[in-house]
């Protein structure tokens, strides 16, 4: 498939983003590099300079919505791409409205209790639709530990086990490998080639 096949593939598929950090912001990035269609950005947060060793934003963008900065850095990438911007916490009751119509879901989360509510949601009210979930990306190294995991329609990319504190932060290389994973994935997914 050449590059401008991926691309027209691409240009139709609609991808939902939970979380515009460290994993969300890179992995919108790398899908708009691609040419995705529409990616559908969801973060309450408003970027401070703390985010910056690890997310996709620039220091003239501390104090923005997350999303509104996202979407800024999406555009500048390719203006082609819609971008539909929430700048909400996702909960399980505004979940389905959010995410209705995307062809794949990107959990991209901090919190545990967020990622369990985010994975329940998708499974009660979207359970044929593929959820791309990361989890174990803290610290640095240990580049071998790091895969993706097919469970049913969800797909887990990360180690599965590093959880991010004050000793083991989360850092850019890992984190970003995860989230070109998810990407990755996502485009596996949308490419029908999912062979995990």
């Amino acid at each position: 498939m050449t590059y401008e096949e991926i691309r027209g593939r691409l240009s139709r598929k609609r991808v939902g983003i939970a979380g515009c950090g460290g994993l969300g912001s890179n992995c919108a990035i790398a899908l708009a590099r691609v040419g995705m269609g529409t990616l559908v950005i969801v973060d309450f947060d408003c970027l401070s300079v703390s985010n910056l060793n690890r997310q996709y934003y620039f220091r003239d963008q501390v104090g923005m919505k997350k999303v509104e900065a996202l979407a800024d850095n999406i555009l500048r990438i390719d203006p082609t791409i819609r971008v539909e911007k929430h700048p909400v916490r996702i909960t399980a009751t505004n979940f389905t409205g959010l995410f209705a119509g995307c062809d794949v879901i990107v959990e991209a989360f901090d919190l545990a209790e967020e990622k369990e509510m985010l994975i329940t949601s998708a499974l009660t009210h979207f359970p044929t639709i593929p959820l791309v979930v990361g989890l174990g990306m803290a610290g640095w190294g240990n580049n071998a530990a790091i895969h993706c995991r097919r469970l049913g329609n969800i797909y887990v990319c990360g180690d599965e086990t590093s959880e991010i504190s004050a000793s083991m932060p989360p850092l850019a290389p890992r984190v970003g490998m995860v989230a070109n994973m998810q990407a990755n994935v996502v485009m596996d997914i949308l490419l029908n080639s999912v062979q995990l």
